[in-house]
Order: C-alpha cells, then structure tokens, then sequence
C-alpha cells in the first residue's frame, strides 16, 4: 500500500507565501515522478508543477517565477513553496506520485488528500 499525505494549506493574505509538504510512505519500490496540481472550485484540476526521478521540473505558466518545487532531505519528501500568492491561486492543492510498488515493474499514479490554499484579496 502507498500513501501521500499533503500538508501546509492555509489561509492567506495577497502576496503572501505558503509552503506544502508531501510524504510518500508504503512499499515503494521507485518514484518516477512526483508533482503538485490544484483544482479550483467549478474548474477542472490542473497540474502546477511535476518533478522526475532525476530532478528535472517543469512548471505551469501561471506560477513559474512565484512557485517552487524541490525535494526534502528527508525520504520521499517534497514541498512546494508558494510565494507571492495572487487569489486565482485559491484551489485545493493535490500530491500526486508515480511509484512502482514493491514486487512489480511498473509504475502506477496515486494521488494525496488535498490541502486546501485560500488566498485572500
């Protein structure tokens, strides 16, 4: 079984700066890619931003320059540091994974929670 568990949604100010963790924990064998993606209300969800095993990131037009994707020190650790946050940045914030679990071959996609990000004009 694997699991993500996102933290680190809040409510904040116009301008202001959040930081979201995801921890993937299970019987993982391999990641191949982890990324973040958001879903605003009556909208669908949408990726923000998707890191490979070798660490490369893209980012979605909407928040390149604002938003940061990097890995933690610890395990299967990432965060997405939010900086400069606008309101159409108000959404649930979803992890999402592509891991191979242990004892198979091929990598299948699992998906946390949710956190939710509320930025206040």
């Amino acid at each position: 079984q694997v699991q993500l568990v996102e933290s680190g949604g809040g409510l904040v100010q116009a301008g202001g700066s959040l930081r979201l963790s995801c921890v993937a924990s299970g019987n993982i064998s391999g990641i191949n890619s982890m990324g973040w993606y958001r879903q605003a209300p009556g909208k669908q969800r949408e990726l923000v931003a998707v890191m490979t095993s070798a660490g490369i990131t893209n980012y979605a037009d909407s928040v390149k320059g604002r938003f940061t994707f990097f890995r933690g020190g610890e395990k299967n650790t990432v965060y997405l540091q939010l900086n400069s946050l606008k309101s159409e940045d108000t959404a649930v914030y979803y992890c999402n994974a592509n891991v191979i679990p242990s004892g198979q071959w091929r990598g299948r996609d699992y998906w946390g929670q949710g956190t939710q990000v509320t930025v206040s004009s």
